[in-house]
């Protein structure tokens, strides 16, 4: 029954929260902000008033595939934030500038999270061949492999948190001084955010939830020794 339970747990807590944040941005798409700025034209004010001249923004495809790349120095916004004037639009791209502005700040969170990413990589790709394999032949030393592999991977998922509600914070600030919203805009414009970061929150308790799983069975194969 408890195996049922946590399995309901796994399952559900991500859905949900893709559920939050695919409902608050339908419908704050659907509200034009009171400046009637793209999100493109946000980005861009939001970048250069920082002094980021340097930082592209461009269209990509795809549904909430926004995202900012520090190595070619370009935030990326699916073609309704690029092209629309809604509030969801314009947080979102707000959002995105809050990572390139990290970037050039050398936000410490930032730079963890970006000295991880092979190690996490490899966690994500290899810990559950091990684990699996431990488990199954009861090798322990494989499972504990596995499990030191997926602890990287949940690290990198902890330390997202961070990076992540520090951009939707500056977000809010330079969304507001560069009046692409007004006052009376913000709660809408952090509803998005807000249900956007419950994505990483419900992503970083599943995996934390199975690493202690997975450090309960190991420690369970040591006392039945």
């Amino acid at each position: 029954m408890s195996f049922l339970i946590y399995f309901l747990i796994i399952i559900l807590v991500p859905i949900w929260a893709q559920f939050k944040v695919r409902s608050a941005y339908k419908k704050y798409s659907q509200v034009s902000n009171s400046s009637g700025m793209t999100g493109a034209e946000v980005a861009r004010k939001i970048l250069d008033e920082n002094g980021l001249y340097n930082v592209h923004v461009e269209p990509v495809g795809g549904f909430l595939s926004d995202h900012y790349d520090p190595r070619s120095k370009v935030i990326r916004l699916s073609e309704d934030n690029y092209y629309g004037t809604s509030v969801a639009g314009a947080a979102v791209a707000a959002h995105e500038v809050g990572h390139a502005i990290q970037d050039k700040e050398n936000y410490s969170f930032l730079r963890l999270r970006h000295s991880l990413v092979p190690v996490a990589s490899l966690g994500s790709n290899a810990s559950w061949i091990l684990i699996m394999i431990g488990i199954i032949a009861s090798i322990k030393p494989l499972l504990l492999l596995g499990i030191i592999f997926m602890a990287a991977a949940v690290v990198f998922q902890v330390v997202t948190l961070p990076v992540e509600f520090n951009a939707s914070s500056r977000a809010m600030t330079q969304i507001v001084s560069v009046g692409a919203i007004r006052n009376d805009e913000e709660r809408e414009t952090r509803k998005v955010l807000n249900a956007a970061a419950l994505t990483y929150v419900a992503a970083a308790a599943v995996a934390v939830l199975e690493l202690v799983r997975l450090i309960m069975i190991y420690t369970g194969m040591n006392n039945d020794d």
